[in-house]
């Protein structure tokens, strides 16, 4: 009975240690509410030791400081930070095939973040606007197009490490039979409306309307091949935005509103036919929803238009994980198998034995069964700060000189927050592009 109190004070004490805390972010996340964009990052740099270890979660820390710097406009630190980031997660992915399944007895927590297939697809979007604000359109374009590539392969992308999954599986004498059917579809995601808007703008700037226009059609494909997370139209303005009179300009504005999302974890319990339990704990993300419900650009001289919804970063973000939850899962359950199964061995064992080394091989199983308990916690890393949702518009104005203010609104009409835009030079042949954004 001692051995037992022992263990449950064992298991209690390393759960309590072992659980991710967001405490850290609070100051970070109080400046990001307020605007306080560079605050946001000198706040983040404050509690940076206690937020990463350094030879883990380097992904995550250029993901954080890399938005938080776009949205202070710091857009060279941002593109330096992205860019590494984008480096980083594709060592750690290689480093995860070369480990192969061997790597499945290892809880995820202790290996080095290779980010989530939503992060590594957003880096390249934000990295085209930053580059856009630096006067860059090629270095945007090019983002554009290893963000398509990236989509592309989204579907294959684990293909690998599944078949090497399996063929470790079998040979530490687990059948696929002993594992129960995944619960987590698969993702169809392979397109994204976000790349091709952006696409479709700095192809038109440069020239190249063919290619615009075949990035706006590839728009509305997006919509209609996913609907799962394309639940609204297609923005109706994207029919103006490659037929501008000569001699006009286009205004055009991007919003993004709210954050991405974060995850928690999921306990299952899988009963086994010797009375044991096999324990996995799973990583699930979940939405952090925004409170804004429209966005409206005001002009000085009282003209306006609304922007429309283009996409749902939360939903893509949500579906593309699927992915690599399947693989999380029957990685885990095998894992547990395999621990649950030494567990019995030694009880059955103990059972058998006499004395003196039936109570060590009891010790043993009871110590197997607490290390199977306390070892399987699920990764809730994740980036805290690409946005929700992205909405865009435009309008066709005469070249020249404008103030205009871009509205948040809540879903009772209240006015949620503004942001002012003065002095906006709009000319014609070239892509006037405004960003704003409310992470609420």
């Amino acid at each position: 009975m001692h051995i037992k109190i022992f263990f449950a004070v064992l298991l209690g004490a390393f759960i309590l240690f072992s659980c991710s805390t967001t405490q850290h972010y609070a100051k970070v996340d109080d400046s990001l509410n307020k605007e306080q964009y560079s605050e946001s990052i000198v706040a983040l740099e404050s509690v940076k030791g206690k937020i990463y270890n350094p030879s883990r979660d380097t992904v995550l820390y250029y993901l954080d400081r890399g938005m938080l710097s776009h949205y202070a406009g710091n857009y060279q630190d941002s593109s330096e930070l992205l860019n590494n980031g984008e480096r980083a997660i594709e060592e750690a992915f290689t480093k995860s095939i070369i480990r192969g399944a061997g790597s499945f007895m290892v809880n995820d927590n202790v290996l080095e973040y290779a980010g989530e297939d939503y992060e590594d697809i957003y880096i390249n979007a934000f990295n085209a606007l930053n580059y856009y604000h630096q006067g860059d359109i090629e270095g945007a374009m090019v983002e554009i197009r290893r963000m398509n590539i990236k989509l592309e392969h989204l579907e294959t992308k684990y293909d690998v490490s599944r078949s090497e999954l399996q063929k470790q599986a079998l040979a530490d004498g687990v059948s696929t039979a002993d594992i129960p059917p995944n619960p987590n579809a698969p993702s169809k995601f392979s397109d994204s409306a976000l790349a091709r808007y952006l696409g479709m703008l700095f192809y038109r700037q440069d020239g190249q309307d063919d290619n615009a226009r075949i990035d706006r059609e590839n728009l509305r494909l997006a919509f209609a091949n996913a609907p799962n997370v394309y639940r609204h139209p297609a923005p109706a303005s994207i029919s103006d935005e490659l037929k501008i009179p000569t001699g006009k300009a286009r205004l055009n504005v991007i919003a993004f509103s709210g954050l991405s999302p974060v995850k928690r974890s999921n306990t299952i319990r899988i009963p086994l036919p010797d009375g044991h339990w096999a324990k996995i704990s799973l990583p699930e993300m979940v939405s952090r929803p925004s409170i804004v419900d429209r966005i409206e650009v005001q002009f000085d001289d009282g003209r306006n238009f609304r922007l429309e919804a283009l996409e749902d970063i939360d939903a893509i973000a949500r579906d593309t994980f699927r992915n690599r939850q399947g693989l999380l899962y029957t990685k885990s359950i095998i894992r547990a198998l395999i621990k649950a199964g030494t567990s019995s061995g030694l009880d059955a064992a103990s059972d058998k034995a006499e004395g003196q080394l039936g109570l060590v091989l009891g010790i043993l199983s009871l110590g197997s069964q607490a290390y199977a308990e306390v070892s399987e916690q699920a990764d809730l890393r994740i980036s805290r700060y690409f946005p929700g949702k992205a909405w865009v518009g435009g309008i066709t104005v005469d070249p020249g000189i404008y103030s205009f203010r871009v509205n948040f609104y809540g879903s009772s009409g209240n006015l949620l927050n503004s942001r002012d835009f003065q002095n906006i030079t709009v000319n014609s042949k070239t892509l006037n592009l405004t960003e704003a954004f409310f992470l609420r």
